[in-house]
């Protein structure tokens, strides 16, 4: 067994390896391996809502200000709404990117999940067979 596994530090605790051993240094890997994918799964969940939130701000400034002005034309108007519109993007932008990550992340963790079960699963027959 390479020191390099995942696995062998538990392994180098027990004479023989055994299930119960195998699942918890998989559970343990898995376990660190996933540890940030709640953070990146509320960043992904909350910033279109952030976002939108400072549209909405943005745009209720907008119609303060047009009520102090005595014309109300769509030069005065739009780049006012616009820059609004530039908070929903960023929140947006920032879903995308975390979203996408967290899809990623959690395909590795699969991956990693299932190479470590397969692993165990060879470990095991070759102390069956001994």
């Amino acid at each position: 067994m390479a020191r390099s596994s995942l696995i062998f530090t538990y392994l180098s605790r027990v004479s023989t390896p055994n299930k119960a051993i195998l699942e918890a240094a998989s559970s343990d890997a898995i376990r660190v391996s996933t540890k940030g994918l709640t953070v990146l799964s509320i960043i992904a969940s909350t910033s279109p809502f952030i976002g939108l939130f400072g549209t909405v701000i943005g745009i209720l400034e907008t119609f303060s200000k047009l009520g102090t002005q005595s014309s109300a034309s769509l030069s005065v108007v739009a780049p006012a709404i616009s820059e609004a519109l530039i908070a929903t993007a960023a929140g947006i932008a920032v879903a995308i990117f975390a979203y996408t990550f967290h899809l990623i992340l959690k395909r590795k963790a699969y991956e990693l999940s299932s190479l470590l079960s397969s692993q165990s699963e060879v470990i095991l027959s070759q102390v069956m067979e001994d």
